[in-house]
């Protein structure tokens, strides 16, 4: 049977792991027991600036840090579930890759 893999991306956490409680919700009100989600590696992209816009003085840093946050679900293909998932309302912030697999 094939499975549908769900991948999730976001700088929030606390707004994926709504979706991802959401998803869960879905599928066990359907019967369907899914694997997940499984939190994968958090990337950190991080930037580091002069604090001095003109270059002169002393030689202060400032480091920004952006973390982006992913998740994993696997569960069984069910196209009920699937058309509930699609019709979820996701924020701009998530991004959100539905994939079939055999």
């Amino acid at each position: 049977m094939p499975t549908v893999r769900v991948k999730l991306n976001s700088t929030d956490i606390s707004t994926i792991n709504d979706i991802c409680n959401t998803i869960k919700e879905i599928a066990s009100k359907s019967g369907i027991a899914i694997r997940g989600p499984v939190p994968l590696p958090t990337k950190k992209l991080r930037i580091t600036t002069r604090k001095s816009p003109c270059g002169d003085g002393t030689a202060t840093f400032d480091n920004f840090e952006m973390r982006i946050h992913k998740r994993l679900i696997d569960m069984p293909a069910n196209e009920k579930v699937l058309h509930h998932i699609m019709r979820l309302q996701i924020p701009k912030n998530v991004n959100i890759k539905i994939e079939i697999k055999d």
